[in-house]
């Protein structure tokens, strides 16, 4: 098989959440550049609405504003893809939210926020879109789902935000025990743990933070748009076909440091 046709996306169906900036961006923009027809949601309508427009300058990028960390937000985002398709073949399950504090100082609200958004709508959002991602799937091409995962979730970070850590942690073993119980319905999940991207989330994280982590980080670099969007390529293309259950780490070797 030809390598174009190993990781092609062309034609297929897409929603990535929190796909208005950072990662979710990044995968986005990899997707239409190659043929899909992507669909983003974000909270921020203006900035969701922006970025579908300039995406669809390079294919079909369309924008569904929602707020998933909420239980209503989930249903309506679910809804609304439900009238416009038939049919998903890739979720990307990448809407989330952090919360640094002092142990002492941890806030519940700081807590339930980032549960909420980064594990529990994971879980709600799927469900809700089955019936869409068995009517994509077959035994010959498995409909995809893609958690947005974290090495946060893997190592134990320098950085105070135990919500984002535990919640992070729960997304990649939660991806796994997706992928054991949806696999019969011809849906294979798999996650990617980032390491440090270009975000806004990143961007809020000290100076002094930053630079021991990137000191850290056996390839010495944040990482690019291309990193992610290969990663993300290869998870939603045939060249994954036999690949089920697995947390990926892309984030230059932080995660073999701690």
């Amino acid at each position: 098989m030809k390598v174009e046709d190993l990781f092609s996306v062309r034609g297929r169906i897409a929603l990535v959440t929190g796909g208005s900036r950072g990662i979710g961006e990044m995968i986005a923009r990899a997707y239409v550049e190659n043929g899909a027809r992507v669909y983003i949601s974000a909270r921020k309508a203006e900035a969701c609405d922006a970025l579908a427009k300039e995406l669809s300058q390079f294919g079909e990028c369309i924008s569904i504003p929602a707020d998933i960390s909420t239980m209503d937000g989930v249903a309506h985002l679910a809804a609304e893809l439900a009238k416009r398709e038939k049919r998903l073949d890739i979720l990307v399950n990448n809407a989330g939210a952090s919360w640094g504090a002092s142990f002492a100082e941890f806030p519940e609200s700081g807590w339930d926020k980032v549960m909420d958004l980064n594990v529990k709508s994971v879980f709600f959002l799927t469900q809700r879109l089955l019936p869409l991602l068995e009517a994509a799937g077959s035994p010959d091409f498995y409909a995809r789902v893609i958690n947005i995962g974290s090495i946060e979730g893997i190592r134990t970070t320098h950085l105070e935000a135990y919500s984002y850590a535990a919640s992070k942690a729960g997304v990649n073993h939660l991806t796994r025990l997706m992928a054991k119980f949806l696999a019969p319905k011809h849906i294979a999940v798999n996650g990617i743990a980032p390491g440090y991207f270009p975000s806004k989330m990143t961007a809020g994280i000290s100076d002094e933070d930053n630079r021991e982590t990137l000191a850290g980080t056996p390839l010495k670099r944040m990482g690019q748009p291309d990193d992610m969007a290969g990663i993300a390529l290869y998870l939603a293309s045939r060249a994954s076909a036999f690949v089920c259950g697995a947390v990926i780490p892309v984030d230059g070797g932080l995660a073999t440091t701690a």
